[in-house]
């Protein structure tokens, strides 16, 4: 058995956990929202037609803040056909999933879901097909309180008090050519410059985040941060970044430091939107908006996609991946990366929340059931409290082709001062044998183990299936406290949940 070190003191506080670090992500694609969220004539739907057995694993999973309605799909939407007399909706095509868009659940449904859920809304306007008019006019729909014809509108749809909407985002991946109006880093920042003065001219309270690059490996990455933020720096609070990971050609090592990557890219990110500010004599600080992130194998999107002109279904089974205890250790780690980077990453979303990519799963007229990537996150989003907090780590290493040598052991912790409570979340990216970590909590004082969870499995492919709702749990992890150094050994391929308290 091999071991590390690791040391967990308040004083190396990195910043606030903020709550919306926890937020997910509801797009209108494949069976996302239709036999989704939304499936009236089920034996667990509300009168609305939402799945109560989803809300129930929804708010078990603890997201915040949510965002909607995509995506891909935002680039298309027109908000108006999502709002008012359900019989007079239009169905419209949507070019982004290559589907028919009954907007049976639109703005309003959707918001009464969130309340039912206790989640918050994000929305993003259509910044690729749309501009700054229809995003002003989306803005005074759901802002106002009244005495206009637009909140007047909302109104008579049903909704007296407005939506109250803080986060706004700006487009969705507008530097990537699948989207529709991609335009270049001048053309968008131009644009998303103007909308956002226009929208703050409506209501200066709003969060606005601008569009970054759709992943670090964008050829244009880095260029596009600095050039859509030069044209955006004083108009918006934060800049988005969006980051998939899979196992490529069984390369399960490189995979497993998945992390390694997310790390660089929010640093990366930070150093030029601090890069702008500093050329601007600007004392303000952009954050980081982490709204699309996940473990999604994106390969397999072409072989299911519709492609054929007198092909639009509804709801088709699109980005359906089943996830492995593989999948939810490397998931586990991206959160970790989150939580390092707390002092920057001021929101992220899961992405994506039921059936697309997802955490949970649904069978029209059957059950729903957690994937593996489902613990890690809720277990996460319960425990996390405070102020995230450094910990320096002594571990082995292990040899990646693409990362190079990385570090066997990540780990972060946060701490409540108030309360007392701390959790400490590592991840074991080792495949060949256990790792002890002698973790120093000498910094808290005297403090007790109060609960402890383990996601491993002696088959890392092992997966939570329709057939089989249960085969993956999370079960313990032994500790001992012993002078102030807590130990846990930790099997192969594993992440771990350890919460203390105060005596």
């Amino acid at each position: 058995m091999t071991a590390a070190r690791l040391t967990v003191d308040p004083r190396s506080a990195i910043g606030p956990v903020r709550r919306r670090l926890f937020g997910g992500f509801v797009e209108h694609l494949g069976r996302h929202v239709y036999d989704g969220i939304y499936e009236p004539g089920h034996p667990a739907a509300d009168d609305q037609g939402f799945r109560g057995d989803v809300l129930e694993l929804v708010r078990e999973l603890g997201v915040s803040t949510i965002r909607y309605p995509g995506g891909n799909f935002v680039s298309g939407f027109r908000w108006e056909d999502s709002v008012g007399p359900r019989q007079q909706r239009p169905r419209r095509l949507d070019l982004a999933w290559h589907s028919t868009e009954t907007n049976e659940v639109g703005l309003h449904e959707f918001a009464d879901w969130l309340d039912k859920a206790g989640s918050d809304l994000m929305l993003a306007v259509n910044l690729g097909t749309r501009g700054t008019l229809e995003a002003i006019d989306l803005l005074e729909y759901a802002n106002v309180p009244g005495g206009s014809t637009l909140s007047q509108r909302r109104i008579d749809n049903g909704r007296a008090a407005p939506f109250d909407v803080r986060v706004w985002c700006l487009g969705n991946e507008m530097d990537g050519p699948w989207q529709l109006g991609h335009r270049s880093a001048d053309d968008y920042g131009e644009l998303a410059a103007r909308t956002a003065k226009g929208m703050r001219q409506l209501d200066p309270s709003i969060e606005l985040v601008v569009c970054g690059s759709s992943g670090a490996n964008m050829p244009t990455f880095g260029h596009w941060e600095r050039v859509v933020l030069e044209h955006t720096y004083d108009d918006v609070d934060m800049i988005s970044c969006h980051a998939y990971y899979q196992e490529r050609d069984g390369d399960i090592d490189s995979f497993l430091a998945s992390a390694v990557d997310m790390d660089r890219f929010i640093e990366a990110v930070v150093a030029t939107a601090d890069h702008v500010g500093a050329a601007r004599g600007s004392s303000k600080r952009i954050d980081i908006s982490f709204d699309e992130w996940n473990v999604w194998y994106i390969d397999r999107v072409a072989s299911v996609k519709p492609t054929a002109i007198d092909d639009w279904p509804v709801a088709p089974r699109l980005l359906e991946d089943v996830y492995s205890v593989l999948d939810a250790v490397v998931f586990g780690g991206l959160l970790i990366s989150l939580l390092k980077h707390a002092d920057r990453v001021a929101s992220a979303s899961l992405a994506q929340l039921v059936n697309v990519i997802a955490p949970i799963m649904t069978e029209p007229g059957g059950p729903a059931w957690r994937q593996t990537t489902f613990f890690p996150f809720a277990i996460t989003s319960r425990l996390a409290r405070g102020t995230a907090v450094r910990v320096p780590i002594e571990a082995p290493t292990i040899a990646t082709a693409v990362y190079g040598e990385v570090s066997a052991v990540d780990a972060v912790a946060t701490h409540d001062a108030d309360s007392g409570a701390t959790a400490i979340f590592a991840v074991h990216r080792g495949r060949d044998e256990p790792v002890e970590l002698m973790i120093d909590v000498s910094g808290l004082g005297e403090v007790e183990v109060v609960e402890s969870h383990l996601l491993h499995d002696d088959d890392p492919s092992a997966q939570n299936t329709l057939d089989d709702h249960d085969r993956v749990r999370p079960g313990t992890v032994p500790t001992r406290l012993v002078d102030g150094i807590l130990h846990v050994t930790l099997p192969p391929v594993a992440w771990a949940a350890v919460a203390l308290r105060r005596r």
